[in-house]
């Protein structure tokens, strides 16, 4: 099973159930990839490069809309403090952004994150110059004065807090808005059902065990990505379990995924990014949370 991912520490447990042998002792066996830029996983998702990639909630929904066969199994976070804005010093407050330049990654979540930081303070995007870069891209764009502000995340915000940028906004202030998730082609999940329950089992297990060995799975990580092991931290962000997994696909549930991804479907259709969205419905399948123990 070939999975894509970016650089972002909800993906991670990923990392542990290969190195752990998590994968192997639930039956399934899984290659990874990981990119700097998730619009480079995304593409080699649709070409058909990968069974399966981690996505945002609203990168998800851009991409369904010309890749419908395709469905969310899994919720692997909610980010409650990891996706940041970092600024530069001069820039005290979300008042300052006024007539600045503001990077997100335009067309994606990205964009969706910092227009709702700018509602926070009665600011619109009109206020400020928004500027089109990745998460990867923000601290050098920081340092040459390209941009005052950008929204980032680990590793590239320590680097850019490194080059005296601050953090001005995190994720903790839009609770429920940014989820990231594990998608799987169609064709995928009515062929190898099975092996969509074995990697969840192993991903829940890995969850579970960096949880409870945090120093250990730091390390495994630092280790498999090159990275320095500072940059990761399960601080602002909830790795999401089997239960938590149930509220979110439950269409009644106060935290439910339909619910966020209307959001972003009825921003995006307005913006033009997309025409149409399908039927939420067909997007999500809940049908491998089914009970099943976690551990072999």
């Amino acid at each position: 099973m070939k999975v894509g991912f970016t650089f972002f520490v909800g993906y991670y447990p990923v990392i542990i159930a290969q190195k752990k042998g998590f994968f192997k002792a639930q039956g399934v066996d899984v290659e990874i990839t990981h990119k700097d830029y998730s619009q480079l996983d995304q593409a080699d998702f649709s070409a058909g490069k990968y069974d399966g990639v981690g996505f945002t909630l609203g990168d998800f929904m851009i991409l369904s809309a010309t890749n419908p066969d395709m469905q969310t199994v899994m919720i692997v976070d909610e980010t409650t403090g990891a996706d940041v804005v970092v600024a530069q010093s001069q820039i005290k407050t979300l008042a300052d952004l006024k007539g600045e330049n503001l990077s997100a990654n335009l067309g994606t979540f990205s964009e969706v994150f910092v227009t709702e930081m700018l509602k926070t303070a009665n600011l619109t995007s009109d206020d400020v110059n928004l500027v089109k870069f990745d998460a990867s891209e923000v601290p050098q764009h920081l340092k040459s004065n390209d941009i005052q502000a950008g929204h980032t995340w680990e590793p590239y915000l320590s680097e850019a807090l490194k080059l005296g940028g601050h953090i001005l906004f995190t994720s903790k202030q839009t609770p429920g808005l940014i989820l990231d998730l594990i998608a799987f082609h169609g064709e995928v999940i009515r062929d190898r059902p099975e092996d969509i329950r074995a990697f969840i089992r192993a991903w829940l297990q890995a969850v579970t065990y960096w949880e409870a060995n945090v120093e250990e799975g730091n390390a495994i990580i630092s280790k498999a990505l090159k990275i320095p092991s500072t940059t990761l931290s399960l601080e602002g962000i909830n790795l999401t379990n089997l239960e938590e997994n149930k509220k979110f696909f439950d269409s009644g549930s106060s935290q439910s995924i339909y619910k966020t991804a209307k959001i972003y479907t009825d921003f995006f259709i307005r913006s033009g990014n997309v025409t149409r969205i399908p039927d939420l419905k067909t997007l999500f399948n809940s049908s491998f949370l089914s009970p099943f123990k976690v551990h072999p």
